[in-house]
């Protein structure tokens, strides 16, 4: 009987004690523990194919909202198409004191842009023996003050297949025009580049580097009583004579041509007054 007893006892200890821990017994509140923390990566310099914000500023650049490959050298800021293999378009100012340079471009080599490493771009051969020339957007004479700068713009992020008696002359003649301007007004803001139009002369070397049909240049000055004027001028891409007042018209127009937005960081009610009209004596265009 004694035995019934302690077992009986027994049970209901062990009862009780099950009894507290489901209604009584206070557990102890879960750990916070925080989260382990994903260690953190350090984000690498935009690299320069991407637009700098200094550059946003400056009058010269076009609207870049759809451009990918912008690459910014000493001279230039230019913007690759890495489709077409030429830029669509290439942007500086010049100024008076930077056209009174004396480097020679004797010795230097058209190359692909070391700025624009692994991004795909023409190359020496695929002129070689098309029967078109390295056409400059900046002419190498625009840089002569800096041989850095010179030697930039023998890449082929500022290289279009261009016609060798237009090369030589009238788009020549344009280029000495501009470094004119930049002496008689303290400096010009420069946007050049290739109108692809209709692709008439198809493509060349094994790249297939677009030649375009034509070539244009929107030009922007600051008088001395501190107002502005600009002019474009568009020139087709084969031996033809051209006239600098035969080619030339509005920015406006030659917006409408290209599909650029040439000069935005003018107020917009300069803006639209300056690229609507043509002023020719500001010029000296007769």
């Amino acid at each position: 009987m004694k035995k019934y007893k302690e077992l009986l006892m027994g049970l209901l200890v062990i009862v009780a004690g099950v009894l507290y821990w489901i209604f009584g017994y206070d557990k102890p509140e879960p750990i916070d523990r925080p989260e382990p923390e994903t260690p953190s990566v350090e984000m690498p310099a935009l690299p320069s194919t991407t637009l700098s914000s200094s550059l946003d500023g400056l009058l010269e650049i076009p609207a870049h909202t759809t451009d990918r490959h912008i690459v910014q050298h000493g001279a230039y800021v230019s913007s690759y198409n890495t489709e077409t293999l030429i830029p669509n378009w290439v942007a500086y100012e010049l100024t008076a004191e930077e056209t009174e340079g004396d480097r020679s471009r004797e010795g230097r080599e058209f190359r692909m842009d070391p700025e624009l490493k692994g991004v795909r771009q023409a190359m020496r051969e695929d002129y070689s023996g098309s029967g078109w020339t390295k056409g400059h957007l900046m002419p190498a004479a625009d840089a002569s003050f800096n041989s850095t700068a010179m030697g930039e713009t023998f890449y082929f992020t500022n290289i279009c297949p261009q016609d060798e008696t237009l090369n030589a002359g009238d788009w020549q003649y344009l280029e000495k025009r501009v470094r004119q301007w930049a002496n008689r007004y303290g400096s010009v803001w420069v946007v050049t580049g290739p109108i692809v139009g209709e692709n008439r002369y198809g493509t060349i070397g094994e790249r297939e580097v677009v030649v375009p049909d034509s070539f244009y240049k929107a030009l922007l000055i600051r008088k001395k009583n501190g107002s502005y004027s600009a002019i474009a001028f568009v020139m087709d891409n084969d031996d033809d004579r051209y006239y600098l007042k035969d080619c030339s018209m509005s920015v406006n127009e030659l917006e409408a041509l290209t599909g650029f937005d040439f000069f935005p960081g003018l107020d917009d009610t300069i803006e639209e007054k300056v690229e609507g009209t043509v002023r020719l004596s500001d010029w000296g265009i007769r």
